[in-house]
């Protein structure tokens, strides 16, 4: 095969060649983009959770305890799967997992609303997931809110209207509309984020082991001792730019494939994606080449790249609130790529945001693109020095 004049374009091509020839490489660089983003959305496409089993402790046994329990049954988040007389019972079908939820009526809860005082209900909920507590204590407490209106109706009963009524059961009416996540689920809030960042992780991972197999097949270089890789500038440019094409293809995938196919946010224009991507993978691109320095051994980028992934899911902001996080991790975070980039994407694929909007995080994705490049520039250049003089030893 005829080599290109150009020394860029022949690194460019080499570069691909040995990540084609690689199954390593591939499944970090092709593979785990293409699936991952289908594998997290299938966990999460339902949204969220519906009739979730829980059973019920009635030691009231009356009227109005009953009630209480066919109105939860009733709500879609739940569901009445059976009836214990104690405790004891009801915790071992938890322990069992048979039900995740117990529903406590007290033995006083009717007497206690006749005399006008507040009544109490217990709801003990497997908290191994936090969508169990969620959908089970919204069940509860919008019944609950249902019968305190009821109560509160009956005291005026006698000398009220219909629309006194009304105003006793709504006093503020309200409209609940969901902004960005109309289902109100854990898809729509966590994939977005999770989509960058499996995009750095992975672009990380590649590169990571591209650099570990160079230095393997090497002797500890990470270039070969040919001509064409004796410019720093068009190392940097030309390894670059083959991992750059090839995630921008996987970019452009996640945002519209694995986005349309699950029914995520996609209120994001093409060339506002675009005008993100291009900073973010860049930054991206040139971060891995720089941290990938470190790796001596193909499996060494494991080490390096993977455990960092849930810490940057959290330091970004999105999973965990950005006020609550202490400034040293703040700060830290901010030498990542995925920090700025999850936060940039979410603002425009799920609020329809312009990169105007944004400009604080392309900015920083910029600078950072700048640093990392400079910085690989001088790794290359140690790496040129360190082959010449192993030449010449030799």
């Amino acid at each position: 095969m005829k080599r290109p004049k150009f020394p860029v374009l022949h690194i460019w091509l080499d570069e691909l060649s040995d990540i084609v020839k690689d199954e390593g490489i591939l499944i970090f660089i092709i593979l785990l983009p293409l699936a991952y983003p289908i594998l997290y959305a299938m966990i999460y496409n339902t949204e969220t959770q519906r009739q979730l089993p829980i059973c019920v402790v009635d030691e009231s046994m009356t009227d109005r305890s009953r009630d209480f329990i066919r109105r939860v049954d009733a709500t879609p988040e739940v569901k009445v799967e059976t009836y214990c007389a104690e405790m004891g019972e009801a915790q071992e079908l938890m322990r069992r997992r048979e039900v995740f939820g117990i529903l406590r009526i007290p033995k006083e809860f009717d007497e206690r609303l006749w005399r006008g005082q507040q009544a109490v209900v217990g709801l003990y909920s497997d908290l191994t997931s936090m969508l169990y507590y969620k959908v089970e204590y919204l069940a509860v407490i919008n019944v609950a809110q249902e019968l305190n209106r009821n109560i509160k109706v009956r005291e005026h009963q006698s000398n009220i209207t219909a629309r006194e009524e009304e105003l006793a059961r709504w006093p503020i009416r309200f409209d609940e509309v969901k902004l960005y996540n109309s289902a109100g689920g854990f898809a729509a809030f966590l994939i977005p984020p999770v989509l960058m960042l499996i995009l750095q992780q992975a672009l990380c991972l590649g590169v990571g082991m591209s650099m570990g197999r160079a230095r393997e097949r090497f002797r500890g270089l990470v270039i070969p001792p040919t001509k064409h890789y004796k410019n720093t500038l068009e190392i940097v440019l030309g390894k670059g730019l083959v991992h750059f094409s090839i995630f921008f293809i996987m970019a452009l995938y996640m945002a519209y494939c694995v986005t349309h196919w699950f029914g995520l946010p996609q209120l994001g224009h093409f060339w506002e994606l675009v005008g993100f991507f291009v900073p973010y993978l860049l930054a991206c691109t040139y971060m891995a080449i720089f941290w990938s320095s470190f790796v001596y051994r193909r499996e060494d980028c494991i080490l390096l790249f993977v455990f960092m992934s849930i810490p940057l899911l959290f330091i970004s902001g999105v999973s965990w609130p950005g006020a609550s996080i202490p400034q040293f991790w703040k700060y830290f975070g901010y030498i990542f790529p995925s920090t700025w980039g999850v936060n940039a994407y979410v603002r425009i694929q799920g609020m329809g945001a312009s990169l105007g909007d944004c400009h604080q995080e392309l900015l920083a994705l910029w600078r950072l693109t700048g640093v990392y490049f400079i910085l690989s520039c001088f790794v290359y250049m140690y790496e040129i020095r360190k082959s010449v003089g192993r030449t010449l030893f030799n």
